[in-house]
């Protein structure tokens, strides 16, 4: 997941071109293809997915047409650009005849990303099904039709807002870490963010040789906490087929601060004792699995109301 390109006054969501194409060159030359994202969808659908990269752009910056974009038209690289309705056409962002000529092509997919692009999970929920839906209506007048992928602004989502976004879309993506399997809940799909801070040329060698570490459940559905269910009760149930499932270890940040978790393994059940409650505004757990030098991942995320 990019969002901005060159612009280095904001690193948290900042790459910079010369990373970017090294990003690019590192998976070209390694074992992996890109994802084409109308094929990821389709086999997404079918169960058969095979292991390829797919790269996400979020919040249609005007820097990502400038510097990202002629880069990946003329290698003909594929993505999925995300796009929030309502900062179109301002000053940073792209324009709806930008975003046409990207949609125009057979390697990209324009992807639903919310209207006003605000902290949904903190609005009524009445107030979100209308942000949903007039983004929707001003792709539909834009485009001629309403994108079928789906990206949390933030990562962040109720179990209200999951169910909803999955009786209107097709797939949605949060913003934790991990790597996509047919298993996964295809309304909460993770993604590796990239930034100046994450970007580093190793760890991105590293993450795109993960394999997914599969699970058949992870509880709890509900990732929205406040005060009652902060910790919370968290359990993933594993298939009975994966081995070395005591070899597992997990990091989380409650208490704003990442430390190796208290795990515990029951059977085919990992369960985590949390030292304390997690902090706003986010917690996040991500739990890894080395086998003879393959490494398993997937992360979590929640998402902390104050009260």
């Amino acid at each position: 997941m990019y969002h901005r390109f060159n612009e280095s006054k904001y690193p948290s969501t900042n790459i910079q071109m010369d990373i970017f194409i090294k990003h690019m060159n590192i998976i070209k030359t390694s074992k992996f293809s890109f994802y084409n994202p109308k094929d990821f969808e389709n086999e997404f659908e079918e169960s058969k997915m095979n292991k390829k990269i797919l790269l996400t752009i979020d919040d249609a910056f005007e820097s990502f047409y400038n510097e990202a974009w002629p880069y990946l038209k003329k290698n003909q690289i594929p993505f999925i650009l995300f796009v929030s309705t309502e900062p179109i056409g301002r000053s940073g962002y792209m324009t709806w005849d930008q975003i046409k000529e990207i949609e125009n092509t057979k390697f990209a997919a324009i992807g639903h990303h919310s209207h006003s692009h605000e902290y949904l999970i903190d609005k009524t929920h009445e107030e979100f099904i209308n942000d949903i839906n007039t983004a929707s209506k001003i792709f539909k007048k834009n485009l001629g039709y309403i994108p079928t992928i789906f990206s949390y602004p933030f990562g962040e989502y109720s179990k209200l807002m999951k169910d909803y976004i999955s009786k209107n879309f097709n797939l949605a993506f949060g913003q934790h870490s991990g790597v996509i399997d047919v298993n996964k809940e295809k309304f909460e799909l993770p993604r590796f963010p990239i930034n100046e801070k994450y970007g580093e040329l190793k760890r991105f060698k590293s993450i795109i040789n993960y394999s997914p570490l599969e699970y058949k459940v992870l509880r709890p559905e509900e990732k929205k906490l406040n005060k009652a269910n902060n910790p919370p009760i968290f359990e993933v149930e594993f298939f009975e087929q994966q081995k070395n499932i005591r070899n597992i270890n997990c990091f989380s940040n409650e208490g704003e601060k990442w430390d190796k978790s208290k795990i515990k393994i029951i059977k085919n059940k990992l369960s985590i004792d949390f030292r304390e409650p997690f902090k706003p505004r986010r917690g996040r757990i991500n739990c890894s699995l080395n086998e003879n030098g393959n490494w398993r991942w997937f992360g979590t995320q929640f998402t902390v109301r104050p009260n």
